[in-house]
């Protein structure tokens, strides 16, 4: 697991010295701070009209028309079983790419871009390395809160990724 966040991680110059850093993307979910890397990220955009699609996963709030792609949008909050709230004016759909598609996950709101060394980002706690929450890489410290990193490539498991692709528009 450890690996793959360092294989995430971009080598920089700072003052002729090497350092190891990852630049993250920080979302809220409710009261919490996850973030993903930016290199998996394509774009961050406000909510559109979503158009419902039928017998789709739970999770999936519909599909999105983004300059002539259809594109689903994932709730994170019901992707983890958090409680749902009302869209607020800062919530984003972030799209990026899982698994060689392109989905939206939509959050309460993107917060910032940061750089993190490799001294701050710690492996996720040992009963966090389970099977319902394998998705998670490490965790790190923002001021004075825990930021969640997630592993975009396991937020979703393998039959989910297929039933996402068989979404039709019909």
């Amino acid at each position: 697991m450890t690996s793959m966040l360092i294989d995430a991680r971009k080598a920089v110059k700072e003052n002729n010295t090497e350092r190891r850093e990852v630049q993250l993307a920080c979302f809220r979910l409710g009261d919490e701070l996850y973030a993903l890397d930016i290199m998996k990220i394509r774009e961050i955009i406000k909510p559109q009209k979503l158009t419902p699609v039928p017998k789709a996963p739970a999770f999936i709030e519909g599909v999105i028309n983004l300059r002539g792609a259809v594109i689903p949008i994932v709730d994170l909050r019901r992707r983890f079983e958090l409680p749902v709230g009302v869209l607020q004016n800062k919530a984003r759909v972030i799209i990026c790419s899982v698994a060689g598609k392109i989905i939206g996950l939509l959050v309460d709101e993107v917060t910032e871009v940061r750089n993190f060394t490799r001294e701050e980002v710690q492996p996720a706690p040992q009963f966090m390395q389970e099977r319902e929450t394998d998705f998670i890489l490490g965790v790190c410290r923002l001021r004075s809160s825990l930021v969640i990193i997630l592993d975009l490539e396991k937020i979703l498991s393998h039959q989910e990724v297929i039933k996402i692709e068989t979404l039709r528009m019909d």
